[in-house]
């Protein structure tokens, strides 16, 4: 796709060139403010670090993510979308991948995302063999509220289309990005609620700040 520009904001399909930028977001605007990271206690910069920029690399060799910059701030990264294809044999693997993790936050974290994943079921649910997983959204809090994160995932959508994927799928934890999926047109097909996830102690894994109460599987068929 060609890129876009509104109001100064330009996004295109994210290069790796664009991965150093990207990453330094991840963890620091992303990392503090995304719902399980941020109440996880635990500073998630370096952990399962290969595997993170492995997985990355890879979704951007695809030509599924995209970044946007502030024209009127010297082309300052301004959000991004880490997003790629999914097959029905990637569910076993992202479980026994998860569950081989060192024991960490971000392990518990993709054990989560590998239970809701499977419960909801998607290539069975809407009879696909492959799907578009945006995996990652974030916007610099300096342009939250701005309709940017609607224009990210509205525009990897027309990506979806042009490379032939049925479907969207995005699993939100948070509940501002669930609901601004759902402005879109996005479907919740499955939830959890974190109160009812729980260790083997019955505490509950994740006690994210209110309003962010459960995460979501937000779908749309394209």
């Amino acid at each position: 796709m060609a890129s876009n520009t509104k109001d100064g904001i330009t996004i295109r399909i994210m290069t790796e060139e664009d991965y150093k930028a990207v990453k330094s977001q991840m963890e620091g605007d992303f990392f503090s403010s995304e719902p399980l990271c941020q109440s996880s206690g635990e500073c998630l910069v370096g952990q399962n670090e290969k595997k993170k920029n492995d997985s990355h690399l890879s979704m951007i060799a695809q030509g599924t993510c995209l970044v946007a910059f502030d024209e009127n701030d010297g082309g300052r990264l301004v959000g991004f979308v880490l997003a790629g294809a999914q097959f029905p044999e990637d569910v076993e693997k992202h479980r026994i991948k998860a569950e081989a993790m060192e024991q960490n936050a971000w392990r518990r974290i993709a054990v989560l995302l590998s239970k809701i994943e499977r419960e909801a079921n998607v290539f069975e649910r809407f009879g696909i063999s492959k799907v578009l997983y945006s995996h990652f959204t974030s916007v610099d809090a300096s342009m939250r509220g701005k309709g940017l994160g609607s224009r990210l995932a509205d525009t990897l959508m027309d990506v979806g289309r042009s490379k032939g994927f049925p479907a969207m799928v995005a699993y939100c934890t948070s509940f501002y990005s669930a609901r601004q999926k759902e402005a879109l047109g996005m479907q919740c097909i499955h939830s959890l609620v974190y109160a009812d996830y729980k260790d083997a102690n019955g505490k509950p894994i994740f006690t994210p700040a209110v309003p962010h109460t459960m995460a979501r599987v937000m779908a749309i068929k394209l």
